[in-house]
């Protein structure tokens, strides 16, 4: 991961800071030291498609997922391996994810 300086430092966030942050986001939970949405869409085309721009915003961050799909389905986790916990970028990550779902229509 680049330290392009995403909304604030490249560090791993507190207990407290992650905990704000995820208030900020609605469907996403914390689960082993990651935080995580399923979404789901009409077909599997839509939910390819889904991931395929989800990616291109990725690769601008430079910050991966771990996603898994099947079907019409796909289940997506953010950590920040590099700081060996959540950081700014998991929470910037997911609040694009978000935009792109709901444009998309997903569930």
């Amino acid at each position: 991961m680049s330290q392009n300086n995403v909304e604030g430092e490249y560090r791993k966030l507190s207990r407290s800071e992650i905990s704000k942050s995820l208030k900020e986001l609605k469907g996403w939970s914390l689960s082993k030291g990651k935080i995580h949405r399923e979404f789901q869409f009409s077909d599997f085309d839509h939910a390819f498609a889904f991931m395929t721009r989800v990616a291109l915003q990725v690769e601008k961050l430079d910050h991966h997922p771990e996603w898994f799909n099947v079907y019409n389905k796909v289940r997506i986790e953010l950590v920040t391996h590099d700081v060996g916990g959540l950081s700014n970028y998991d929470f910037r990550l997911a609040k694009i994810i978000d935009e792109i779902a709901k444009e998309m229509k997903a569930s």
